[in-house]
């Protein structure tokens, strides 16, 4: 089962197809991130937070519809997107989609990223939709096969110290066994040759990120 969770950050809605959502996801509204599910005519499963960003409208809307509310306090220790994967990997998903969860705050952006690091969360698939990005987490001899466009940018960039066995094929610069190091930028804006392509490591904490060029270009 995947979750598929809406922050309240940066959304185009003509951005994402519904078709790429099943009809078996378990939405997920991260407090004001409900307006986004609301936007694409859909009704979350859960909203969870301190429900201080969404509008007093939608939350009574989405109550008189039974959608489950998980209220918390406005003074806790957790961000509520951060209580939001808690409640989708204690509901058993393999499986996370965010949507949302950059844009805003700088803090918050980076926070969002830096809590898929988290070794909690190391038997998920973990991917971030911000078009035209698609970011994804990978971890200990990860693999990952990209589908794209000839010109699309694929940033590899370090999430731990070191990121060993860095190996692509498909890409313009190739890697091959490569090390990367924490704050290095030699594996940033590589580019897809073809349609596809691959990406391997070894032990580490990596984010790949693929821009679609065509998107990029249509939002311009």
């Amino acid at each position: 089962m995947r979750a598929v969770i809406f922050a309240n950050g940066n959304f185009n809605k003509s951005s994402i197809s519904l078709q790429s959502l099943r009809e078996d996801d378990l939405l997920i509204a991260v407090d004001g991130g409900a307006q986004h599910l609301h936007e694409l005519g859909l009704r979350p499963a859960t909203v969870i937070g301190d429900m201080d960003s969404i509008s007093p409208t939608l939350l009574n809307d989405l109550r008189t519809r039974d959608t489950q509310l998980i209220v918390y306090p406005r003074d806790k220790n957790q961000t509520d997107l951060e209580l939001a994967l808690s409640y989708a990997v204690q509901s058993g998903v393999r499986e996370v989609l965010f949507f949302g969860v950059l844009g805003g705050r700088l803090d918050q952006s980076f926070a969002n990223l830096m809590l898929l690091t988290r070794d909690d969360w190391k038997d998920l698939s973990l991917v971030i939709s911000s078009a035209p990005d698609t970011a994804y987490m990978m971890r200990d001899h990860g693999t990952i096969s990209l589908q794209g466009n000839p010109g699309d940018i694929v940033s590899l960039i370090p999430f731990s110290a070191v990121v060993t066995e860095v190996s692509t094929q498909g890409l313009r610069w190739p890697l091959k066994n490569a090390e990367l190091t924490l704050g290095n930028t030699i594996s940033v804006s590589n580019e897809l040759l073809e349609k596809s392509a691959r990406i391997e490591i070894g032990i580490g904490k990596l984010l790949l990120v693929h821009r679609d060029i065509l998107a990029a270009e249509d939002e311009e």
